[in-house]
């Protein structure tokens, strides 16, 4: 069996997309997933993505972590779903769309960036003076560091620790670690642990957008600008007078790879 696929990328977290809005791919088949996602015998990604047909949306977004199995919301996943389902001509500039935490809208423009709403936000829980949890569709625990640490830091041993912790041990949770600048204007440096993929990702949709809600508590006004390992990305929001956010948008680029058949 053959199986054709494309491969997108946004900010470098990248992702097997699959046309299937016939219903064809076996989502229960963990084993298939977690061998597509494999970098050394499949065609390698932190997810995979099915496009799916929806009676009441432009499509539905199906995500699986890469380690088989069905994830929470994917920011920059749901960003490049947006570019895939717009190259297939299944939606024009805007759309509506379901994904794992409910609907969103998103917009393309003509240079390939997506502008993806995400859901509103409750208020930030302080766990300690650095950290902050928050849920932006996937659960985020955001530590703050000081000046000069976030480049020397071995994010996979200190966000595994955090993921294993007493704390999040049952459910899990991302684990974002964040630079603030030191000139205004500056974009605020995060990198980012990942659980479902378990180790550091270049860049993550859900956790940069939680960042930058924490980052508010501290100064960060909206637009914030946020860089990754993997890339640039851009968190507008409204705060409202209970501390919650609405009108919270993650963009940045959504970049096609390439595309092909993989033998099955």
């Amino acid at each position: 069996m053959r199986l054709p696929f494309h491969k997108y990328q946004g900010t470098g977290n990248d992702f097997v997309m699959i046309d299937d809005r016939a219903h064809q791919f076996d989502a229960t088949n963990h084993a298939l997933v977690r061998f597509l996602c494999d970098r050394r015998r499949g065609i390698g990604a932190d997810g995979l993505i099915l496009l799916h047909k929806h009676a009441d949306f432009d499509f539905e977004m199906v995500y699986f972590n890469a380690d088989g199995y069905l994830g929470s919301m994917c920011g920059n996943g749901g960003r490049c779903t947006v570019a895939f389902a717009h190259q297939l001509g299944a939606i024009q500039a805007e759309t509506k769309f379901l994904a794992a935490d409910g609907p969103h809208e998103a917009h393309i423009e003509a240079d390939g960036t997506v502008h993806l709403r995400m859901q509103d936000v409750a208020g930030q829980q302080e766990i300690e003076k650095d950290d902050i949890f928050l849920d932006t569709g996937s659960p985020h625990l955001v530590r703050f560091l000081p000046s000069s640490r976030l480049a020397e830091l071995n994010v996979f041993a200190e966000g595994r620790a955090v993921r294993y912790s007493e704390r999040f041990r049952e459910k899990g949770t991302n684990v974002n670690f964040v630079e603030m600048p030191l000139v205004a204007g500056q974009p605020w440096q995060v990198r980012t642990y990942e659980r479902g993929v378990e180790d550091e990702t270049l860049s993550c949709g859900t956790g940069v957008t939680a960042v930058a809600l924490a980052a508010s508590r501290r100064g960060a006004a909206s637009p914030v600008q946020l860089r990754t390992p993997g890339g640039d990305l851009q968190v507008s929001f409204q705060v409202r007078p209970d501390g919650s956010f609405t009108q919270v948008y993650l963009s940045g680029p959504a970049t096609k790879v390439f595309e092909g058949n993989i033998e099955l």
